[in-house]
């Protein structure tokens, strides 16, 4: 079975910085691209930043030039630090990655999820 644990999330003030992890593991061949979510209460989830395989990243506007994704592909882990961290910050975040197993002697691509972290941004 394929699995996502995230951490690093707490409670920083406004200002402030975190550093999220998410290491997948299992019977895992490989992964494709990786990113974060977050969803804020009462609001849609909606994507913080990816990262593909060879490294190349995008970002949602409001967290350009703050946070940064990376992944270390040997420990199947992606980072986000988030840094000048703003109370609308505050929401719970997953990590996603598409990955590769073996199913029945077939090679399967799907999408998993982690469970979730909560960061909250308050003074």
């Amino acid at each position: 079975q394929v699995q996502l644990v995230e951490s690093g999330g707490g409670l920083v003030q406004p200002g402030g910085s975190l550093r999220l992890s998410c290491a997948a593991s299992g019977s895992i061949v490989s992964i494709n691209d990786m990113a974060w979510y977050r969803q804020a209460p009462g609001k849609q989830r909606e994507l913080v930043a990816g990262i593909t395989s060879g490294g190349g990243t995008n970002y949602a506007d409001p967290v350009k030039g703050r946070f940064t994704i990376s992944r270390d592909n040997a420990k199947k882990t992606v980072y986000l630090q988030m840094n000048s961290l703003k109370v609308e910050d505050t929401a719970v975040y997953y990590c996603n990655a598409q990955i590769r197993t073996i199913k029945g002697f077939q090679l399967r691509l799907d999408d998993y999820w982690g469970q979730g972290t909560q960061v909250t941004v308050s003074a």
